[in-house]
């Protein structure tokens, strides 16, 4: 009896090692897939994705629009919102809601770091356009100024301030949790506010300074999803399966071109152009520099002799353009690498649910920040003037004189200038 059981589980057994022919539905499930990967062009829920997310990103832009519309204060607010929700993302990676319950108001500790390094960082880049703001009324320029002269001091106290809580909150059960959250809180504060303040002061330089690198990224990344999603089907790189060398060319083919066109476009507006000394609202007038100015070329033999334009004009900033577009759509990009494999090593798809269709706000703002140091550098480097000039030593007089002094300059100055005038006569 026992004979035959064994005699049957061998039979069973060698039954099972019996190659089985692939059923029709099973080869198809394998063919949607390339070197182990599935093609996006062959997904099943691709078109309800792309739905969802065109219904995003059509009201992201609607209403990014309206923000540079309303102007530069906007814009900054916009750009303060996302780092909180930025900082929000982050700071729930490493949380443990075990350990956050034996720690009342550690969380608050996070956020007392955040906002001090906001108060720093942002006192540092817009002291000139708080104190240009405030001129008018003498009691409180002088608070400002004042302010402003110990922002330093007054920002190193509340962190000491934030240092010595967490000492006194230390426990001894979670002594490496609370440090690996006071490390990975630094961290953060490093990435957002050391990337995100040239975002600042980009807005400030002029709204163009802005607004084209951060619209040539939206560019890349909708065309990068588009020539992915209907002709991709060679990987790029291992970290974002997703991603083809069909989308990446061709993405950056149409941001270099939609670069050297929108310059142009943007170029024409004032509003985006003009730099804004101060914090205010109103309606922007300047000279827009050379930058902006229209070169006409001759097209001569290049075109035949029914074409009807004989001669273009560029602008200077549109070969400028060009360079960002390039690193839109080159190096950028891994900004978003970079973020993919931060996300696999901590076992997320997102790094958060805010927006449908497109995951959390640090999943939009990866690339967007590589481009703004990027975009801060190159205008420093290439665009802004390098020798001193009026407005330049005007602007350190306000920014680093006292009201007093800056009346003893201009006593100092008059009496240069009037013994000058008698040299003369």
């Amino acid at each position: 009896m026992q004979r035959d059981t064994s005699s049957s589980d061998a039979s069973a057994s060698h039954t099972g090692r019996v190659r089985r022919r692939r059923q029709p539905n099973e080869a198809a499930a394998d063919g949607s897939r390339a070197n182990g990967q599935p093609l996006l062009v062959n997904d099943q829920n691709k078109y309800k994705s792309m739905l969802i997310r065109t219904y995003s990103t059509v009201w992201m832009i609607g209403g990014f629009v309206f923000i540079v519309y309303m102007g530069h204060l906007y814009i900054w607010a916009m750009v303060v919102v996302i780092q909180i929700y930025m900082a929000r993302e982050l700071f729930n990676l490493l949380r443990k809601s075990s350990e956050d319950k034996q720690l009342p108001g550690f969380r608050l500790l996070n956020w007392h770091f955040f906002f001090t390094a906001m108060l720093y960082t942002y006192g540092r880049f817009l002291s000139r356009q708080l104190v240009n703001t405030v001129t008018s009324d003498h009691l409180l320029y002088k608070v400002v100024s004042g302010l402003i002269k110990y922002q330093m001091f007054i920002c190193y106290f509340l962190y000491i301030a934030g240092f010595v809580w967490f000492i006194l909150t230390l426990k001894k059960k979670t002594y490496k949790y609370q440090f690996k959250q006071y490390a990975w809180t630094h961290m953060i504060l490093l990435t957002v506010f050391a990337q995100s303040s040239f975002t600042v002061a980009n807005i400030f330089e002029g709204i163009f300074w802005f607004l084209l690198p951060a619209s040539l990224i939206v560019i890349n990344d909708i065309f990068a999803y588009l020539f992915g999603f209907f002709l991709g089907r060679t990987p790029l790189i291992k970290l974002s399966p997703k991603k083809t060398w069909e989308g990446f060319i061709g993405a950056s083919v149409t941001t270099i071109i939609s670069a050297f066109l929108l310059a142009n476009v943007m170029g024409h507006s004032q509003w985006l152009t003009c730099p804004r000394k101060d914090l205010s609202t109103g309606w922007l007038y300047c000279d827009p520099g050379l930058m902006f100015k229209p070169e006409h070329y001759l097209l001569g033999g290049w075109v035949p002799h029914w074409f009807p334009w004989k001669e273009v004009a560029i602008m200077p900033v549109q070969w400028h353009a060009v360079a960002l577009g390039l690193f839109a759509s080159i190096i950028a990009p891994f900004g978003g690498f970079f973020a993919s494999g931060f996300k696999r090593a901590f076992k997320i798809k997102d790094f958060g649910d805010s927006i449908p269709g497109h995951g959390g706000i640090t999943d939009r703002m990866d690339c967007q920040m590589v481009m703004a140091v990027f975009a801060y550098i190159y205008h420093q480097s290439f665009i802004a003037p390098q020798n001193f000039s009026v407005e330049i030593i005007l602007d350190q007089i306000i920014r680093n004189l006292t009201y007093e002094e800056q009346k003893y300059l201009y006593k100092q100055l008059g009496e240069i200038f009037h013994e000058r005038h008698q040299m003369h006569s």
